[in-house]
C-alpha cells in the first residue's frame, strides 16, 4: 500500500538523539512501575487534580479561558455565569471522557469505530455539534492558531480535503494497528506518527484538537507509560504552546512532499513525554522529599505545613526568604504535589495538597 510506504519511509533514518531521548523515557517508566508505592488514596487524590487540570488546558488549548479553579466548580456542579454554554459543555465533555479512558484503557480497542466513539462522548454535551459528532467531517477545515485571548492568529496549515478523509483514516488506522502488534518500531514512534498524521487529516468538524489528547493518553497507557493519569500531558503541552505549533508545523509542511520530515514533531513530543516521567518519577519521592528540596525550599515545605493557607508574601515574610525564590519553591512543590494554589492574582493563596 502507497501510504503504508510514505509511514515506513518517515522512519529510514531516525536520528540517535531521537532513540537516546526514547531510551531515557524509558529507563524512567522502569523506575516508575518498579517504585510506585503510593497509597491508593494518594492515586485517587493525583488522578483528581490531573483531570481537573488536564481537562482545563486541553480546552484552553483550542480557545476556552476557563481557569483551573473554573474547571473545579463546574465539576462539583457550581455553575459559573460569566463562561459560554460553550466552554462548559466542552470541558464537562473531556473531563469525563479522560476520567473514562483513565479508568478502562485496558478494555477499549483501538479502531476507527472506537475513534468515533470517543469523538461523539468528548462532544455530547456541545449543542452545536450535535449534527456532527461520532462523525467524519463533511466538509473542508483548517488548523488555526490560536492565542491566549481564544482567538486564532492564523492558519497552521490545510488539511485533509473530505472526500479522502475516510480512506486516510482507515490507512492509518490500519498501519497503527499493524505497527503496534507486529512491533515494527518503538511504540512512541508509532504513536508519535498517528498523533501527527490524525492531525493532519484532521477527520471531523470539530474537536481534533481535543481527540488527538485523549487518544494520546489511552495509546500511551496501553504501551505502558502507566503514570499517564498522574501527570497531566495536557498541561505540558499548553505551558509549551507555541514550540507545539511550531512542530506541528514544521512537520506538517513536509508531508506528501519527496521528503516528509517527521522528525520536528517527534522532538517536541518526546521532550514532553520525557517532562513527564521525570515529573512522575519526583512524585515517587514523597516519602523522601526532604532530599529533593533545597533548605530554602525545604523552609518554604516547613512552614506550609504549619498553617492552613498562606500568600507568597506571607510566606517571605514568616521564613525570610526571598520573593522570588519562595514562587519557585511553591512550584515545585506543586509539582509534587505537596500544596495546592487557591485564586488568581493578587488573592493567590496555597495551602497543603
Amino acid at each position: 500500500m502507497a501510504k503504508n510506504h510514505r509511514f515506513e519511509q518517515r522512519f529510514a533514518s531516525v536520528p540517535p538523539e531521537i532513540w537516546s531521548k526514547i531510551a531515557r523515557i524509558d529507563e524512567l517508566k522502569g523506575r516508575w512501575i518498579a517504585g510506585v508505592n503510593l497509597s491508593p488514596q494518594v492515586l485517587g487524590r493525583l488522578k483528581r487534580s490531573v483531570l481537573i487540570t488536564s481537562s482545563g488546558a486541553s480546552t484552553r488549548i483550542e480557545g476556552s479561558r476557563l481557569s483551573d479553579e473554573d474547571v473545579e466548580k463546574l465539576m462539583r456542579g457550581i455553575d459559573i455565569q460569566k463562561f459560554t454554554d460553550r466552554d462548559k459543555q466542552e470541558v464537562r465533555g473531556y473531563f469525563e471522557l479522560l476520567e473514562n479512558i483513565f479508568n478502562s484503557w485496558k478494555t477499549v480497542k483501538f479502531s476507527e469505530s472506537a475513534i468515533k466513539h470517543l469523538h461523539k462522548e468528548l462532544l455530547k454535551y456541545v449543542k452545536k455539534d450535535a449534527v456532527h459528532r461520532g462523525e467524519y467531517k463533511k466538509g473542508e477545515n483548517k488548523v488555526h492558531m490560536i492565542d491566549a485571548a481564544g482567538k486564532s492568529v492564523g492558519v497552521l496549515f490545510n488539511t485533509t480535503p473530505a472526500y479522502l478523509t475516510p480512506k486516510e483514516m482507515q490507512e492509518l488506522v490500519e498501519w497503527t494497528q499493524e505497527a503496534l502488534l507486529k512491533k515494527k518500531y518503538h511504540p512512541l514512534v508509532i504513536i508519535g506518527n498517528f498523533i501527527i498524521e490524525f492531525l493532519h487529516i484532521h477527520p471531523f468538524q470539530d474537536g481534533n484538537g481535543r481527540i488527538s489528547r485523549i487518544l494520546t493518553n489511552l495509546l500511551l497507557l496501553q504501551a505502558g507509560y502507566l503514570y499517564m493519569p498522574y501527570i497531566s500531558l495536557e498541561k505540558l503541552i499548553e505551558d509549551n504552546k507555541p514550540d507545539y505549533y511550531m512542530a506541528l508545523r514544521k512537520s506538517q509542511k513536509t508531508f506528501k512532499t519527496k521528503h516528509e520530515d517527521i522528525m520536528p514533531w517527534m522532538e517536541f513530543l518526546l521532550t514532553i513525554l520525557f517532562n513527564q516521567s521525570e515529573m512522575a518519577l519526583e512524585l515517587l519521592s514523597q516519602q523522601n522529599i526532604e532530599k529533593i528540596l533545597s533548605s530554602k525550599q525545604l523552609a518554604v515545605w516547613q512552614y506550609m505545613q504549619t498553617v492552613d493557607e498562606a500568600t507568597p508574601g506571607e510566606i517571605a515574610k514568616k521564613t525570610k526568604v526571598a520573593r522570588p525564590t519562595i514562587n519557585q519553591a511553591l512550584d515545585k512543590l506543586i509539582r509534587l504535589k505537596k500544596v495546592e494554589r487557591i485564586g488568581l492574582g493578587r488573592s493567590t493563596r496555597y495551602r497543603k495538597f
